[in-house]
């Protein structure tokens, strides 16, 4: 569970059963229709389905203890995974749908049963629906006041991104689905449906790019989330024995953050009182602001 009191595990659990279960509706119309854009969304949502077991195993790896090949504890294995789910949307889930509408687009053939599609895709919309209300629902907890852009722009929550780009897809792409196969079925023209399996497979691409270069930062090592930071500032600022500080950096690493500074004391002060200034300091800090994890400091007289 996050620091901030959202919990990722509840927001993927609501994306798998409700993905699981979309998947084998969509299946079952694809079979009677022979849709593409179905068939297209079938392939999302078992992808989707296996990205969240992969998030879910992120989650447990980044849980392990420290050891002493992994000193910080294993927290940005969540990053990894995170990584590996972009990379599987945008290959199985994007390219996928983009080949299957090429394919149909040069030989299409008609619908039959469109009703039973029509159906499961209305069907899917709800209850996809629901799982993006959850995964909100435990955004609202971390991103507190902040507008969901500001909250998309600073998250380190890497799950909860990866489940909120998943769940707008899987929104959009249905109403695409339904969208081209109204047209195909009332125009009479299946063509439509295949250009939809291909706006599906590019609507993929796009959020799977998105969600890449969002995890790339946090794999290759981002600061805290400027609220994280702010907050280490007001705790330094109360403590008077701290007369000025002169950097802090701060890591994050996974559920946990780094936090490294430099300040400068009264020079008057024995090495003792001293030590027990930075206990007091470091305490405050952890108990203030649970989302740092480790808490280094040095004392010096100028940066």
């Amino acid at each position: 569970m996050s620091a901030h009191g959202s919990n990722p595990t509840k927001a993927i659990m609501y994306a798998f059963f409700a993905n699981l279960g979309v998947a084998i509706a969509k299946a079952v119309a694809a079979y009677f229709t022979g849709s593409s854009s179905a068939i297209a969304e079938v392939c999302h949502s078992v992808a989707d389905c296996g990205n969240q077991l992969l998030l879910l195993l992120g989650i447990k790896r980044a849980q392990k203890a420290a050891d002493k090949e992994h000193p910080l504890g294993y927290g940005k294995a969540t990053y990894f995974w995170s990584f590996m789910v972009a990379i599987l949307l945008f290959s199985v889930g994007g390219l996928f749908s983009v080949y299957e509408g090429v394919h149909k687009l040069s030989s299409p053939e008609p619908m039959s049963h469109a009703w039973i599609l029509i159906v499961v895709l209305v069907l899917s919309i709800i209850f996809e629906g629901i799982s993006l209300r959850g995964c909100l629902v435990e955004i609202k907890k971390e991103r507190g006041e902040r507008t969901l852009r500001e909250w998309i722009k600073h998250t380190r929550s890497s799950e909860l991104l990866v489940i909120l780009g998943e769940d707008y897809a899987a929104q959009i792409g249905l109403f695409i689905a339904l969208g081209f196969v109204l047209l195909a079925v009332i125009t009479g023209n299946p063509v439509y449906d295949a250009i939809g399996s291909i706006c599906i497979g590019v609507l993929l691409v796009i959020v799977a790019v998105f969600i890449s270069i969002k995890v790339k930062a946090l794999l290759i090592g981002r600061s805290a989330d400027p609220q994280t930071v702010a907050k280490i500032k007001a705790v330094i600022a109360k403590d008077d024995d701290v007369l000025e500080l002169f950097n802090a950096v701060t890591l994050q690493m996974g559920p946990k953050a780094l936090l490294a500074m430099k300040i400068r004391m009264r020079e008057d002060m024995p090495v003792g009182a001293a030590a027990r200034a930075i206990n007091d300091l470091e305490r405050d800090i952890k108990v203030s602001i649970p989302d740092i994890g480790w808490c280094f400091i040095e004392i010096d007289v100028a940066d």
